[in-house]
């Protein structure tokens, strides 16, 4: 499915979600974006219909219950809407990596645009007199973040401009300016990467936006450059990092019957008063001080000093993330 689709359905089903009364297929075209047309076109009215009836289909299949029906006795044209009640979901619990998974789409879902064209079809409602639920659409715009270079880079790529940026190498101890024309952006082993054209090299190159400095601003005109067609971005950001040496061994101890992902990752495992301690192999202590830290209370790093320590600050990033979202709590 391609893009453009797959954002003109999540619109639509967050259309159909937001008021209870029947939306008409005339009502849906003024106000999901990519239904655009002119009605008193015969054949443009036609394609919009051919669209629009295999978008309903697809949402059927995909198990969407869409329903219809007219908001009055009155009215002649069948209209669309989706029964919140039957769309609900119960309570999902998600083990860490599960919601590690689920964190990226949010990622993605919160800078791809489709945030910002949604809220622009419910003000289209609102105006158009539809009375809009709220509570239907909480949680559209996550407050989970990426790098801070990921929305840049993916703008730039989708504009095609040039950009240049202050780069950071793990063996440089000073960054240096790159100038790149982006591919796209992918991420690898839990890690975000630009790949593109290397404007001082003359080369593909790929770099890690957590290692970027700074702000990467735009050079250049738009559609300045076509990435190459047969171009495949995770397999050159996997053969630039190359395979991870796990030399590292980091010792962590977990509850009983906790923690089942590291559980998996370990070479060693012993039964203590407090818990079981782990052995682990590891290449990337960032990326697994991530993982320890993403099951809280239920482990605990105990080494080495550098695993340690990035747990301690990926904790401290948490803590000062949700001291800016969540409600202060009055005792």
């Amino acid at each position: 499915m391609s893009r453009t689709r797959t954002e003109r359905l999540v619109n639509l089903v967050i259309c159909l979600l937001s008021t209870r009364r029947f939306l008409t297929a005339a009502q849906i075209a003024a106000t999901v974006p990519g239904y655009e047309h002119d009605p008193s076109d015969p054949r443009d009215h036609e394609a919009f219909q051919r669209k629009f009836e295999r978008d309903k289909a697809e949402l059927r299949e995909l198990g969407v219950p869409l329903e219809t029906g007219t908001a009055s006795i009155f009215d002649q044209e069948p209209g669309y809407r989706i029964a919140q009640r039957e769309y609900a979901l119960p309570d999902i619990i998600l083990e860490p990596d599960e919601a590690a998974a689920v964190g990226i789409a949010a990622r993605l879902w919160q800078h791809a645009g489709l945030a910002a064209a949604a809220s622009s079809g419910l003000a289209k409602l609102r105006a158009a007199g539809v009375e809009v639920d709220p509570q239907a659409t909480l949680g559209v715009e996550p407050v989970v973040t990426v790098d801070p270079a990921f929305g840049p880079l993916t703008a730039a790529a989708r504009e095609r401009r040039a950009v240049t940026f202050k780069y950071r190498r793990p063996e440089g101890d000073e960054p240096s300016t790159r100038r790149l024309e982006p591919w796209g952006v992918v991420c690898w082993r839990g890690r975000w990467y630009v790949v593109g054209h290397d404007r001082d090299r003359d080369a593909t190159r790929c770099f890690r936006l957590s290692r970027i400095q700074g702000d990467v601003r735009m050079i250049g005109r738009g559609d300045a450059f076509t990435p190459p067609g047969d171009a495949d971005l995770i397999s050159h950001v996997a053969r630039s990092t190359g395979p991870i040496a796990r030399n590292g061994r980091a010792v962590v101890t977990v509850r009983a019957g906790r923690a089942a992902g590291l559980r998996r990752m370990a070479t060693e495992s012993v039964s203590l008063p407090e818990g079981d301690r782990l052995t682990i192999p590891y290449g990337d202590a960032e990326w697994l001080a991530s993982r320890i830290a993403g099951y809280g209370p239920d482990v605990r790093a105990e080494g080495p000093p550098e695993l340690r320590d990035a747990v301690i600050q990926q904790l401290k990033e948490l803590a000062v993330r949700y001291e800016r979202v969540l409600p202060a709590v009055t005792p």
